[in-house]
């Protein structure tokens, strides 16, 4: 009888690792108890041996050949039979006859996409990728060093948004920096929420192929007609006025105040026939994905599907009408969009994703410096073995969702590509384990559709960096994410913006971050300390490492002196000279700010995700760092 497979058989069957290194380049072995843990989430049986025979039985039926196979164009493809005559069929309908060779390999074509191999009765899905995504260079022209800025989407202001910001602010942000010479504007993610709550994060969507209708402007889309509706509904108005002038955002008190306004516009049209025939398109367009997300929402929200439809249509119209002023100011690349790394386990996207989505199991990071006890962001993702079992269709309707209509893309947490960290739901994160992802099926994937869509890639490559990766990253035309904070040479010394890497995006920081003013001040540490994760030995030793860290950052700006404007300023000059074909800047360093986005590893004890950016008709420190920012790119190999 065959010897029974061992457990760390089983997790290395499964795509599990068993072994890794961790941020301090330290070896790490997951325990039996996590990968005992995680197997049974993933209803892999482990507790005898002939549940584990049978276990590694059924994962190798499971096995086949792939619904949909992805190459890079030329590259061969295995489909069996030797010295076959064989057809090639575009989606388009081209057709390229083609014969396999002794090994039973055939040559892919040339033109990227879709296709369909028919080789000695069989047929194999095969998707055809680019060599490289489509790039910044290919937006832009050769030798480009454009720049842009980040903007939270909720923190902007307009004269009529509900105490949270909307497309009409967005627009007038995008407006503004495009007449100071910016290219883009990268937004925070707008992805369709599951439920909105005081502790609501962008980044825990509930449907990231859908956008969340807090953002739509009724104002943009239907002007007076819009306000008419509020001056029948005076306490609705005022309510509106109160959360609009509040620095910190109430979420759910937004949210519903929204939809009350909604879907008073929504019965004010009644039934004007160009709106009604617009959200008639959006549907049809939609199919049944649209369909299947309006219901789901539908019997979570209590909203009418009439309604929640309205609301995915305005808003969708609303992102289209941003992204065209932008375009139409200047703006060569215009909206970045920001794709969060997984979902609400129990939304409207793991709803439609079926046996392609994770279940029993959480995303977050392991224990390390920045967070002892690891992280658990409370989303799940694709299941790496249900995306091969689905012809990866949820990751391709995913991809064309989020390009659409945008000049670019953010991944967010793109190493996740790679391999992802999931803990069994309710276990603490040091229990997880990282499972690998195909990464080059995912890479050509994107490739494809980043040229369909003319929408550059950027990946956000921090943290846990696998060996390798940005290499591989960078040879398939993905922009890595360098941050003033994290780059440094071995010994800890902030690199020169001449060594930054050519193939990344430079910015200043990033959401989950100090502010540069923040960071000098050493806010976060104060916060920290005062939610007790620091005591006063742990606040010293952080305290004495940060003023090393200003005043070795100080020595490298040629810094004097206490001004920490001048600082600040000194800073976007370093980050913008970086040689990347992109630099961002966040607004809230464009502005000055002191206070953080978001404290991670902290929920409902930090205002994460509330603070609103303040009135900016006539900033001068905007207006000056933003010319400032210009110019240092304008100077980058002139």
């Amino acid at each position: 009888m065959n010897a029974s497979p061992s457990l760390t058989g089983l997790a290395d069957a499964v795509g599990l690792l068993v072994d890794w290194i961790d941020v301090a380049g330290r070896p790490q072995r997951v325990s039996d108890a996590a990968l005992a843990g995680i197997l049974d989430a993933l209803d892999v049986p482990v507790a005898n041996p002939a549940q584990r025979r049978a276990a590694l039985l059924a994962l190798k039926a499971r096995r086949q050949r792939p619904l949909l196979c992805t190459v890079i164009a030329g590259e061969t493809v295995d489909v069996g039979p030797a010295h076959a005559a064989c057809v090639w069929e575009h989606e388009h309908g081209e057709r390229v006859p083609a014969r396999t060779d002794a090994d039973g390999r055939t040559v892919a074509p040339a033109l990227p996409g879709y296709w369909t191999l028919a080789c000695a009765g069989q047929l194999q899905q095969v998707a055809v990728a680019p060599p490289e995504c489509f790039g910044i260079h290919d937006a832009l022209g050769p030798g480009t060093h454009a720049w842009g800025l980040v903007l939270q989407p909720y923190a902007a202001r307009s004269a009529h948004d509900t105490g949270v910001g909307d497309t009409a602010a967005c627009a007038a942000w995008a407006v503004r920096s495009a007449h100071a010479g910016a290219d883009a504007l990268a937004l925070g993610p707008v992805h369709a929420a599951s439920a909105i709550d005081v502790h609501y994060s962008p980044y825990s969507p509930g449907d990231r192929r859908y956008l969340d209708a807090i953002y739509a402007s009724p104002v943009q889309a239907f002007g007076d007609r819009a306000l008419q509706v509020l001056d029948a509904d005076p306490a609705l108005r005022g309510q509106l006025e109160t959360l609009r002038n509040a620095d910190l955002i109430d979420w759910p008190a937004a949210s519903a105040a929204k939809w009350q306004w909604l879907a008073a516009v929504h019965a004010a049209l009644g039934d004007d026939p160009d709106t009604a025939a617009a959200v008639q398109r959006f549907a049809a367009e939609g199919g049944v994905s649209l369909v299947r997300h309006v219901d789901f929402m539908q019997q979570r929200s209590g909203l009418s599907a009439s309604l929640y439809l309205f609301g995915q249509w305005l808003v969708d119209h609303g992102w289209g009408q941003v992204q065209a002023e932008a375009r139409g100011a200047g703006m060569r690349l215009g909206l970045i969009a920001d794709l969060a790394v997984g979902f609400d386990p129990a939304g409207a996207e793991a709803e439609a994703a079926g046996s392609a989505c994770l279940r029993g199991l959480v995303l977050g990071a392991p224990p390390d410096a920045f967070s002892a006890a690891g992280q658990n962001w409370g989303v799940t993702s694709y299941s790496p073995m249900g995306l091969a079992e689905t012809g990866h269709a949820p990751f391709i309707a995913l991809l064309r969702a989020v390009m659409r209509d945008r000049g670019g893309i953010r991944i967010d947490h793109i190493l996740g590509w790679q391999r992802l960290w999931v803990v069994p739901a309710g276990a603490d994160a040091g229990q997880g384990a990282y499972l690998r992802y195909p990464l080059h099926d995912l890479l050509n994937l994107a490739a494809i559709e980043s040229w369909r869509h003319r929408c550059i890639v950027i990946g956000e490559d921090l943290g846990v960096v696998p060996p390798g990766i940005r290499a591989t990253l960078a040879a398939r035309g993905v922009l890595g994410t360098d941050v003033l904070a994290f780059t440094r040479d071995d010994s800890g010394r902030f690199l020169p913006p001449a060594r930054w890497r050519a193939e990344a995006v430079a910015m200043t920081g990033t959401h989950d971050l100090p502010t540069l003013v923040g960071w000098r001040r050493g806010l976060d540490l104060g916060w920290r300390q005062r939610l007790g994760e620091l005591d006063p030995a742990a606040l010293e030793r952080h305290t004495v490492e940060r003023r090393a860290d200003i005043a070795a950052l100080d020595q490298a700006l040629g810094q004097t002196g206490p001004d920490e404007n001048n600082a600040r300023r000194a800073a976007l000059d370093w980050v913008a000279s970086s040689p990347g074909a992109l630099a961002l800047l966040p607004v809230e360093d464009a502005l000055g700010l002191a206070d953080q986005v978001n404290l991670p590893g902290t929920v409902g004890v930090h205002p994460n995700w509330r603070r609103r950016l303040p009135r900016t008709g006539g900033n001068e420190t905007l207006e000056d760092s933003m010319a400032h920012f210009a110019v240092a790119r304008m100077r980058v190999g002139a």
